[in-house]
């Protein structure tokens, strides 16, 4: 019972970790995906763009550098309003920092022009538009202009095609038009209002986005690392993660105290036999060790068995959550709550060895009670009843 305790408590701790380290990498790649490493942005519309975006793409670190230009629009279709954000991109450039084409589920790149949009999933379902459909869409301009008593009518734009990103977020908020148009309907001339960078794997987006201020980029123009710019977010995972994992090292614990019950229990027990063992020579340390070696050994074991246990429950979870969703009569709609629509595992060698240590120490230390009072037992009065 006390190995299938420590057995519980660590195939639960390392599922718990496997997971949200899972939902914690399926967050950042779909971040690197969608917004790209790293963002030139300023608090003025940047028209000396091309030039940057030359000296950027010169870099070796930098294998993609596109501009872009994004706000908020009023969006309707059918009577339907939405307002979502609108990013205007460069068809060419595009696909060297984010795989647009990878993303389209309906359309494709090709029929991307200044009359055509592409809209998130989520934005089209709310909408009630689908590829062929004509929206309209309002932008503040057209507000500022009405100051000056001139009227601006809405641009009308034919959907071209869907994307799903995979982050409901993006998918139920975005609408996609080339940077001319953007231009247009913010009126922001040739201008931009900032630059995505690729940068090559394995670099370190935060440590080049400071390089590239103090050495490339113009006075004025900020580097924001796609870290610092969710840096929020990414903390809220990681807390959530270490609450849940210091909740759920309590089951060990508890099996800690099933151990020390378990090995008391043996030594009053295994009095006469330790009282033989200390009348034959056998140190109080050497009969401490052995009850503490029995801690030891059972955790072990129950190391072993419950990283076994949740490597199998891991590599299984779709079809066991199937059968839970199933039986229950529920649904696993809060996947989408943390930018991913399946439960993802990400396995990380230092929550193995951690929770195998902690396991370890705490199942040891268990036996420590009862080796010390083996340990004070004296062979007078553990014989004397013989």
């Amino acid at each position: 019972m006390s190995i299938i305790g420590v057995m519980l408590g660590v195939c639960v701790l390392i599922i718990v970790q496997s997971v949200m380290n899972g939902f914690g990498e399926g967050i950042r790649s779909r971040i690197v995906e969608t917004q790209g490493d790293i963002r030139i942005r300023s608090n003025q519309i940047i028209y000396d763009w091309e030039a940057q975006l030359e000296a950027l793409r010169a870099q070796d670190m930098v294998i993609g550098a596109a501009p872009f230009a994004e706000g908020v629009v009023m969006l309707q279709h059918l009577n339907r309003p939405q307002f979502p954000m609108i990013r205007g991109i460069e068809p060419w450039s595009e696909e060297d920092v984010i795989p647009m084409q990878q993303f389209l589920t309906l359309g494709s790149m090709e029929d991307f022009d200044d009359e055509g949009v592409f809209l998130g999933e989520g934005l089209a379902y709310t909408l009630r538009a689908g590829p062929g459909s004509v929206v309209e869409v309002f932008t503040p301009l057209m507000l500022e202009r009405l100051k000056e008593d001139e009227v601006l009518l809405p641009r009308q734009f034919k959907v071209v095609g869907l994307f799903r990103t995979g982050s409901p977020q993006v998918d139920g908020n975005t609408m996609i038009s080339t940077l001319r148009v953007m231009q247009e309907l913010y009126g922001l001339d040739e201008g931009v209002h900032g630059i995505t960078l690729k940068l090559r794997p394995g670099a370190d987006a935060l440590t080049y986005s400071r390089e590239l201020e103090n050495h490339v980029l113009r006075p004025g123009l900020n580097a924001v690392s796609w870290y610092e710019s969710n840096q929020d977010f990414l903390f809220v995972v990681e807390q959530e993660k270490r609450v849940i994992s210091f909740i759920i090292i309590f089951i060990i614990l508890v099996a800690s105290f099933s151990i020390a019950i378990a090995l008391m229990m043996a030594v009053l027990r295994k009095t006469r036999e330790i009282g033989l063992l200390v009348a034959m020579g056998a140190r109080p340390l050497q009969v401490a060790y052995s009850f503490c070696f029995q801690g030891f050994v059972i955790g072990v074991i129950g190391n072993s068995l419950g990283i076994a246990m949740a490597l199998v429950c891991l590599h299984y979870r779709t079809p066991i959550l199937s059968a839970y969703a199933r039986v229950t009569g529920s649904s696993v709609d809060f996947l989408g709550q943390y930018d991913v629509y399946e439960i993802p595992v990400y396995y990380m060698m230092s929550d193995f060895i951690i929770v195998t240590s902690f396991a370890v120490v705490i199942s040891t230390l268990a036996g420590l009670l009862p080796a010390i009072r083996a340990a004070r037992l004296k062979p007078a009065d553990a014989l004397r009843s013989e």
